[in-house]
């Protein structure tokens, strides 16, 4: 037991380090997780024999909850409302299409009974959120005519579908006595209730309850995502689907404390994600690949050129889309992570087939993010469909935008050059707003009209800064022998790449100017470009 938590906290922690570099490779980052368990695994260079189909479905499916969930809840409904039909066909209809049409391929190429060809549309046929969301956000891609929310939309909201189809398929392989119709709508239907239920549940509680200590929210939240999966599945309904729904009607709903559970949910389907991928490329064994190489490749060719492109333009081009619009959303139907848990389920079932599956969708999951993921970018720009006034991450519904407020405070000091004058007479940046006024034991809530007197203290709003990939904030504690101390901070030498913000002195918090003394048992909190 001590040995397995070793390695798996190892892993973590080098999958952490590596992401870093991961985000600036022009691949998705999500390839270099796969690789690094490569090089664990068996054919690897530490040799690690692992092939615990079991396991790996345990955790792959654990982690697959939360990364479903955290889709739905970061999906903005307000942003996505306009492709919301489009994304709805594409998750469904398309998803059906796609299955379709590349096991019919599959059936005339390789010669497979019809109930294996379409066995192997249906675990592909599925585009993946974790990658769309991946490359979109680490490439701040911004695509033309709301096509990021609808690839958003679409992507997250699909893998029930390839679920479904696979799961009936796999019923009539294994001559189980099922009746197709009655599954699909008991998985549709206790799918879409149970979502909803639990969310609306959900939603009404943690407004209603005061919660006993901090972060009670977030970990409520968590189990609410647990009870979603699960509910469903114990009782025949689709737990993908329903856990997605919940995500997005409490994402879309007012929650306390949402930033927190953005946080900690950022962490957990990274975290997942991360997992996942690592496992996988753990539990394939690359001297077995070559064997389903060839069939690999003309599936990939055949979904990514002729398959994926065909549902489509069947279901786009009927709303007037444009060929540059149907062009990169066909491109970009990224295959991953869902697709090979799916393939785990049919190896556990035991079922004789020609080729391997988990290995052959690894290989077509691996041909695709290489290929379709690296690319993507390039091809946005070619098709002409980056929009560069547009933020991406206002498609994600756990972007902070004008809702992210922050309250700061100033004082007007003695002899302050802004004493004696009007609100409206002073000028403040454009994103500010003086919002009251602290004058002594009087609350003002200010207007244009309101003059400032000296020791006022203003209480203004502004939106949070988000970007900080390359912004950090360090302290340095000022000892008796340090080079700094007793001098102002105007005659210390300037460092362009970093900012003296604050000064913690005792019990004090000092915001300084070129005139402040720096004191022995200083701490100063300083502002470093990465």
């Amino acid at each position: 037991m001590a040995q397995i938590l070793l390695f798996a906290g190892i892993v973590i922690i080098i999958c952490i380090f590596m992401s870093r570099v991961a985000d600036k490779l022009p691949i998705p980052s999500l390839l270099v997780f796969i690789g690094l368990g490569i090089c664990f695994g068996e054919n690897g260079f530490f040799r690690i024999p692992f092939n615990d189909y079991d396991l790996s479905e345990t955790v792959c499916s654990v982690c697959l909850i939360f990364v479903m969930f955290y889709g739905g809840f970061g999906t903005n409904i307000r942003e996505a409302r306009p492709v919301a039909v489009k994304s709805f066909l594409l998750s469904t209809l398309g998803v059906a299409l796609t299955a379709g049409l590349v096991g019919g391929f599959v059936y005339l190429c390789f010669g497979l009974g019809w109930l294996e060809s379409f066995l192997i549309g249906s675990v592909i046929s599925s585009t993946d959120a974790a990658s769309v969301f991946n490359v979109l956000r680490s490439k701040k891609l911004a695509l033309k005519y709301h096509t990021d929310s609808m690839l958003e939309l679409e992507s997250g909201s699909n893998d029930p579908m390839s679920y479904l189809l696979t799961m009936v398929t796999l019923a009539l392989l294994t001559g189980r006595e099922v009746s197709v119709p009655w599954m699909l709508l008991q998985q549709m239907a206790l799918g879409i209730g149970c979502g909803l239920l639990v969310g609306k549940i959900s939603l009404v509680l943690m407004n209603k309850i005061d919660f006993p200590i901090s972060h009670s929210r977030t970990l409520f939240l968590f189990a609410s995502a647990v009870v979603a999966y699960a509910l469903p599945s114990v009782i025949g309904g689709n737990g993908y689907l329903s856990v997605y729904l919940c995500g997005i009607f409490l994402g879309n709903g007012f929650l306390p404390q949402k930033k927190d559970m953005v946080h900690f949910f950022d962490v957990l389907t990274e975290t997942a994600q991360m997992v996942i991928f690592f496992l996988l490329g753990l539990l394939v064994t690359p001297v077995d690949l070559p064997a389903v190489f060839v069939p690999a490749l003309l599936i990939t060719l055949f979904l990514t050129f002729v398959g994926r492109p065909a549902a489509v333009f069947a279901l786009l081009k009927p709303f007037g889309a444009s060929m540059r619009q149907i062009g990169l959303v066909s491109w970009a139907g990224l295959r991953g992570v869902a697709s090979i848990v799916f393939s785990i389920y049919v190896v556990l079932e035991q079922i004789p087939m020609r080729y391997d599956l988990f290995n052959l969708v690894f290989v077509i999951v691996l041909l695709s993010l290489s290929f379709q993921g690296t690319l993507l970018p390039w091809a946005a720009e070619k098709l002409d469909m980056v929009d560069r006034h547009a933020n991406v991450l206002k498609t994600f519904n756990d972007y902070q935008d004008e809702e992210d407020i922050s309250f700061v405070k100033a004082h007007i000091t003695e002899g302050a050059p802004f004493a004696g004058y009007r609100l409206k007479e002073v000028p403040v940046f454009q994103d500010m707003l003086v919002t009251m006024v602290l004058r002594g034991k009087e609350t003002i809530i200010p207007d244009g009209e309101t003059k400032l007197e000296e020791g006022d203290l203003l209480v203004l709003a502004a939106p949070t800064f988000q970007d900080r990939e390359n912004l950090s904030l360090r302290e340095v504690y000022i000892g008796k022998g340090h080079r700094w101390n007793g001098q102002p901070l105007k005659i210390i030498a300037k460092d362009h790449k970093m900012l003296v913000v604050m000064i913690k002195r005792g019990q004090k918090n000092i915001i300084p100017n070129g005139d402040t003394v720096i004191h022995k048992d200083d701490t100063l909190v300083t502002a470093r470009l990465e």
